[in-house]
């Protein structure tokens, strides 16, 4: 006879059914015969923190024990966890920082899906922990793992990730419950049985095929790298002239061009990026650093070339994916009547964008003459029913100007600013492999819209126009513009920008004009 519980954390988010979860297994120890107790840790409510719940399961049945009973814990002992399952996988990560599970002892099943803290949304730059690192995290922490993407699991089962956590510790053989014990429970959920029960098939056939699993990874991994998909999906006479280490960040930014504006634009993508691997070629013909920069410019400067507009916002919000895509969040039935509406506040740099040259300046001359004026900013507020037929055909005509985009001068903007940067990327690669690769990281400075845009952009020319060129060494100007970019990527205000370009001997941003704007003190009546 054992006589040790099995343990058991359940880490769940707020609205997650961590505590259905519970409810569900410990009625099931029930249904099987088992002696089981439970208790909760609440904590706050989505990713500001976590509800955890422990349980024990006495691993014989109540009919063995005859009158006696077990003695249950009320709360886990770090390194004596049987089973740790959570739906989040910095939240697991973070358990395993607190010497929970241990790699002796403990199975962990995890979700790979993440919900990001407020510090990763914060950051400028890309904030995201790091996935590879939060597995690590768990692998070094478990004797067995399984990282699940239960978010998409439930959300293809109609259920949620609760129904997909009971399933995967069902079929971890972690329980002594046979799966009919769990699946009597799951018949007494009511209305929601039927998706529940889609959603424990869903988590037990995640687990219980594992072999299955890591064959295939391992087929995968063990592919030649020609074979890969990624090399596939970029055309073959564009795959030929770039390194195959390039090819997939290649094919996405070669796939968003095509999206965003047509061939024509994807070809721009392809010759520009034919001159930076050139450039690269002759700065590391071995390829020794993995062809870093021609990588980092296929990224950036898709994502440039993309910005964003107006058509690009109605093509995005007119889409059937969107629709589709809101009708799950909010769990609309084919019954239920939805209705979607969407502001907008277009004002005159959005219309000014879509004009030639000529019109733009005189258009952005008259507001800026008003603003200086003290006349408010000029915006148009538009309430738009995506829903309703004249709300959508009138994002799809507005999404169909994309032909006219071209002969704006929003796109000339850009195309010289971009051609700016891709000239100093191209010459600083000649010169010095790590110049031009930390020249091509400045690409992350630029995104956003409206103000944060222009102030990524005007980062990125002061940082070309100063720190890239001069009489110092080219791994001095490259570590000079790795540290005024960090510096510009923490700090919104500029302020650690300006601090870092004068202690590499360049002279701080300009400091801009801003209106004064006068306001009416109001009278004791009006107070």
């Amino acid at each position: 006879m054992k006589n040790k519980p099995i343990s058991l954390l359940i880490c769940a988010l707020g609205g997650e059914g961590g505590g259905v979860l519970t409810e569900w297994l410990i009625d099931t120890a029930r249904e099987a015969g088992y002696a089981a107790q439970s208790t909760s840790i609440p904590g706050v409510a989505q990713r500001t923190g976590a509800t955890t719940y422990y349980l024990e399961v006495f691993p014989t049945p109540l009919a063995e024990l005859k009158d006696k009973r077990p003695i249950f814990s009320l709360n886990p002992v770090p390194g004596a966890l049987d089973g740790l399952v959570s739906s989040e996988l910095l939240e697991t990560a973070r358990q395993a920082s607190l010497g929970l599970p241990s790699p002796e002892r403990t199975l962990v099943i995890t979700s790979s899906a993440r919900v990001l803290t407020t510090q990763e949304r914060m950051d400028l730059g890309d904030g995201r922990a790091e996935l590879e690192s939060l597995v690590g995290v768990v692998r070094a922490a478990s004797r067995e793992h399984h990282v699940l993407d239960m978010a998409a699991l439930a959300q293809s089962a109609g259920t949620m990730v609760s129904a997909v956590m009971l399933g995967a510790v069902a079929g971890s053989g972690l329980l002594p419950f046979p799966r009919e014990a769990y699946a009597a429970v799951i018949a007494q959920s009511g209305g929601s049985a039927a998706a529940s029960q889609r959603g424990f098939d869903a988590g037990w056939q995640a687990v219980t095929m594992p072999r299955e699993q890591v064959a295939l990874v391992t087929a995968m991994l063990q592919k030649p790298e020609q074979e890969k998909t990624y090399s596939r999906r970029l055309p073959p006479d564009l795959a030929q002239n770039f390194s195959l280490q390039a090819h997939e960040m290649l094919s996405l930014g070669h796939a968003r061009m095509l999206e965003y504006q047509g061939s024509a634009y994807a070809a721009l993508y392809v010759q520009r990026m034919q001159q930076v691997h050139q450039a690269e070629l002759a700065a590391d013909p071995a390829g020794s650093n993995g062809f870093s920069i021609t990588n980092e410019m296929a990224r950036w400067l898709a994502l440039w070339m993309a910005f964003d507009d107006i058509i690009r916002v109605a093509d995005l919000k007119s889409r059937a994916s969107r629709w589709q895509r809101v009708q799950g969040e909010v769990k609309a039935k084919e019954d239920d009547l939805l209705k979607l509406y969407d502001h907008f506040k277009p004002g005159v740099p959005e219309f000014a964008a879509l004009l030639p040259t000529a019109l733009a300046t005189r258009l952005v001359h008259w507001e800026r003459k008003r603003v200086a004026a003290g006349t408010p900013v000029w915006a148009l507020p538009l309430k738009v029913g995506s829903h309703s037929v004249l709300g959508m055909l009138s994002l799809r005509v507005l999404a169909s100007l994309k032909v006219l985009r071209p002969k704006g001068s929003r796109y000339m903007q850009e195309q010289a600013l971009i051609d700016q940067w891709l000239a100093t990327v191209l010459a600083s690669t000649r010169e010095h492999w790590a110049l031009g690769h930390e020249l091509a990281l400045c690409g992350r400075l630029i995104k956003g819209y409206g103000s944060t845009n222009e102030r990524g952009k005007e980062n990125l020319l002061h940082i070309i126009g100063y720190l890239a060129v001069g009489s110092a060494s080219p791994q001095s100007r490259a570590t000079a513009v790795a540290a005024a970019r960090n510096a510009a990527l923490a700090d919104d205000a500029g302020t650690a920008l300006d601090a870092t370009l004068v202690q590499h001997g360049a002279p701080a941003r300009p400091v801009k004009e801003q209106p004064i704007r006068w306001m009416k003190k109001p009278s004791r009546a009006e107070g």
